[in-house]
């Protein structure tokens, strides 16, 4: 069992919170220019970092107020919690535009799919 330290309401037994996804994911700024493919990457393409990694919590059975909090994801050590619209503390994560940003796919897959298959 982890102890999350809600920044509201102190320590909390982990089964008080939700996992949001990652944190620092920019939403587009013409969301309607986008191609299906680049909505998609956009809603589902995440990091799945091994080692440090900023998510999104909300404390769900507490203040029901949302959070970020830089965590292990080899140890579950939590490193730093901070409110959303803040940066992660320096050197405890990559920079949040290089996390914000979808990595294409490679031309084999991409060319695998078609409008009636989906993204």
């Amino acid at each position: 069992m982890l102890l999350f330290s809600c920044p509201n309401c102190g320590p909390r037994n982990e089964t008080e919170f939700h996992y949001g996804g990652q944190a620092h994911v920019a939403y587009p700024e013409q969301p309607g220019e986008l191609s299906d493919r680049e909505w998609a990457e956009y809603l589902f393409y995440r990091k799945n970092t091994k080692g440090l990694f900023a998510e999104r919590w909300v404390h769900s059975a507490g203040c029901r107020k949302w959070f970020n909090m830089v965590r292990d994801t080899v140890s579950y050590e939590i490193q730093a919690i901070y409110g959303m619209g803040e940066q992660p503390p320096e050197g405890l994560t990559a920079p949040p535009a290089a996390q914000a940003k979808s990595q294409p796919l490679a031309p084999a897959e991409a060319s695998n799919t078609n409008a009636s298959e989906g993204v």
